[in-house]
């Protein structure tokens, strides 16, 4: 908000402002003894002070400026840019000093007022600053949102929030101001107050659409399931073709065991080009852990899948892989878990899914192919050599496995279980290629290791 009036103050007061404080000196007037001489001097010090602030040359701006107070000190405007220029460097007491004596001669001046608030801003002067906005009110609406976040930072809720009603009301909604009061709200745990504004809102304007959403989730939120519930099918009323309510409908169906009612809202949801695809793995995420809990559901679960099928992200898949590995089906798992590694290959949890699932269903050079794939991404786990060192070993590729597991016990920081399956496949390895003894060594160190567990 401040910033919309930073730029509209800098052209005023860089074209406007320093035009109309020159122009009270007459350059065309006669010389009068050496008078026309005093106002071509101001007038390059005035230029001078304009042209060295706009290079950041701050201090020397303020050298330019004090020659002007001595040529003539009867403009507002050269104490007015003597404390921009003050503020600029910190040097917040000539600042306010200057501007102070600006605005004794221009009391009504917009502009320094708000420098000066400006420079209470900066101090973290919270009581100058609202004493200096209050006077700025008059001027333009906006600074009723400053002082309303001043208020916020005094901990004054109740006035910040009247003055969020007072513009609501002038000016309508906005999303900056939801957010302060929003910000308020949670700060003090009304939720009462929350819910009265949305549904005074909504009695003044039935049909925004946002308002209604905005009051179910309050509602579920604060864990008043009828109110929510109400809320939502009132929008329904209000909005039959709205697609939003279905993502809160949906799970007072399932509920409420209204499983059609439930997919109905599902499929709509789901196909719905204006929800976004986070909201979408929501509602398929939660549908997918219903039909784990009630398998007798799972023909639903497909045809929805038909449904999403060309527009499932990786979150999606993942959450369709565990539901399958839960439910038994290794061979849908794997595949939904491949599908979300094509989308997010670097995913380590699904790297590692997909890799203990080939080992599973014993598709040992999948194991090698990928997990050597994976150990140019991620050189120091030791998940990776292990689960390459049992396929090889599975493949009778001895001395491969060999390599890779003992590697893999460099990377291994104190996890004992893991510890024990190297132990155990080194062993393996060994022993089949007739070392005895290192293939005993390794047993041995294994069982230890289990025996203290």
């Amino acid at each position: 908000m401040k910033l919309n009036r930073k730029i509209i103050r800098l052209f005023l007061v860089l074209f406007i402002v320093p035009m109309l404080a020159v122009a009270q000196v007459n350059f065309n007037k006669p010389p009068d003894d050496d008078l026309g001489n005093v106002e071509d001097e101001f007038q390059e010090c005035f230029f001078e002070a304009l042209k060295q602030k706009g290079i950041e040359n701050y201090d020397r701006a303020i050298d330019a400026l004090q020659k002007c107070l001595n040529l003539n000190s009867k403009f507002p405007v050269i104490y007015f840019e003597l404390g921009k220029n003050y503020n600029k460097l910190k040097n917040f007491g000539a600042a306010e000093d200057n501007l102070k004596k600006a605005i004794s001669m221009q009391p009504d001046n917009e502009w320094f007022l708000d420098e000066l608030y400006d420079v209470y801003y900066q101090q973290d002067d919270i009581n100058n600053a609202i004493k200096t906005i209050k006077q700025l009110v008059k001027f333009h609406p906006d600074y009723k949102e400053d002082l309303a976040a001043l208020y916020v930072r005094e901990e004054k809720y109740k006035q910040a929030l009247q003055l969020l009603d007072e513009l609501d009301s002038e000016i309508g909604i906005s999303e900056s101001r939801d957010a302060m009061r929003n910000d308020v709200y949670s700060i003090t745990g009304n939720a009462d107050d929350r819910i009265e504004n949305l549904e005074q809102r909504i009695a003044n304007n039935p049909n925004n659409e946002d308002n209604h959403l905005k009051l179910i989730y309050r509602y579920s939120q604060t864990g008043d399931r009828k109110n929510a519930f109400k809320a939502a099918k009132n929008l329904l009323k209000v909005k039959p073709d709205s697609k939003f309510v279905h993502l809160a409908l949906y799970k007072f169906h399932l509920q409420d065991g209204k499983v059609n009612a439930a997919i109905r809202s599902v499929k709509i949801a789901l196909t719905s080009p204006e929800i976004n695809a986070d909201a979408k793995a929501k509602v398929l995420k939660d549908f997918v852990n219903f039909v784990a809990k009630n398998p007798k559901h799972e023909a639903e679960l497909i045809n929805i899948m038909v449904l999403v099928d060309e527009n499932k992200d990786a979150q999606t898949h993942s959450d369709l892989g565990q539901y399958y590995l839960k439910a038994g089906d290794k061979v849908k798992a794997l595949s939904n878990f491949k599908e979300a590694l094509k989308q997010d290959p670097s995913d380590f949890k699904l790297i590692k899914d997909v890799l203990l699932l080939q080992l599973d269903i014993k598709d040992y050079i999948a194991v090698i192919n990928d997990s050597e794939s994976a150990l140019e991404l991620y050189p120091a786990q030791p998940i990776l050599y292990l689960v390459n060192g049992v396929a090889n070993n599975n493949l009778e590729h001895y001395k491969k496995a060999i390599d890779n597991l003992e590697m893999g016990l460099d990377f291994l920081i104190d996890n004992p279980n893991m510890e024990a399956d190297f132990y155990s496949q080194l062993s393996i390895a060994y022993k089949a290629l007739n070392n005895i003894i290192k293939s005993e060594t390794f047993a041995k160190k294994a069982q230890a290791i289990k025996a203290q567990q």
